[in-house]
C-alpha cells in the first residue's frame, strides 16, 4: 500500500525489452535508502517489485501486460517518474490509500489556470466515473489528487505548485497518458 504522497523524482537509465517482460532501471537517491531487493515501489503509481540494486538506484521486471495497461510502456530513457516507498504500519498517511494497482489510463485534455489555480481535465474510460466522488481522492501517475470535477468520463483536478514543482505533473500536458487509480473507499460505494 501506499499513500499517493511521491516521495522523488526518479529518472529512467535503462529499458531492456524482450517478448517476456521490460526490465527498467532508474536512478534514485531518497527512495534508495534502506530499500531492498523484493521491496515494492511505485512507479508512477504502479505497484512493481525491486529485483535488483545498483549503487545509483534500482531495477524492475514489468510483463507485457503491465506495460499494455499502465503508461510504464511508453517510458523513454531520460524520462522522470514519481517515486513513492510502500507504506509502513505506524507512519502517517498524508494522502490516501493507494494499492498500485492501476485502473485504467486517463488523458490529459487540457492544462489549464482556472481561478488563479492550475487545473488538469483528465478523460477516462467511459463507465468508469462512477468510482469518482465529489471532493474524493484519485491517484493520477501515483499522486494523490482530490477530484474537482466529475462530468460523466471528464474528472478534474487542482494542482499546487508544490505538487507540480516535486511530480511529473510539471512535464506533462494535454495527450499526455496518466496511470488512474480509483480510491479503494469510492471502488466499494460503487458496488
Amino acid at each position: 500500500m501506499f499513500s499517493g504522497i511521491v516521495e522523488e523524482l526518479g529518472t529512467v537509465r535503462s529499458l531492456k525489452r524482450s517478448a517476456s517482460r521490460m526490465s527498467v532501471g532508474i536512478q534514485a537517491k531518497e527512495t534508495l535508502a534502506d530499500t531492498r531487493v523484493g521491496d515494492s515501489i511505485a512507479v508512477n503509481g504502479v505497484c512493481l517489485t525491486v529485483v535488483s540494486l545498483t549503487d545509483q538506484g534500482f531495477v524492475f521486471d514489468v510483463i507485457p501486460e503491465t506495460c499494455q495497461r499502465t503508461n510504464l510502456g511508453l517510458l523513454r530513457v531520460g524520462e522522470k517518474v514519481n517515486l513513492e516507498r510502500s507504506l509502513k504500519f505506524g507512519d502517517r498517511v498524508s494522502g490516501h490509500l493507494v494499492s498500485g494497482h492501476v485502473d485504467c489510463l486517463g488523458l490529459i485534455r487540457a492544462k489549464l489556470m482556472r481561478a488563479g489555480n492550475l487545473a488538469f481535465d483528465i478523460v477516462i474510460p467511459r463507465g468508469l466515473g462512477r468510482y469518482c466522488l465529489p471532493k474524493g481522492s484519485i491517484s493520477l501517475d501515483g499522486i494523490s489528487l482530490t477530484l474537482a470535477r466529475i462530468r460523466a468520463d471528464l474528472v478534474s483536478v487542482y494542482v499546487i505548485p508544490h505538487t507540480l514543482k516535486n511530480t511529473t505533473l510539471g512535464f506533462k500536458g494535454p495527450s499526455y497518458r496518466l496511470n488512474v487509480e480509483f480510491d479503494i473507499l469510492a471502488k466499494k460505494s460503487a458496488v
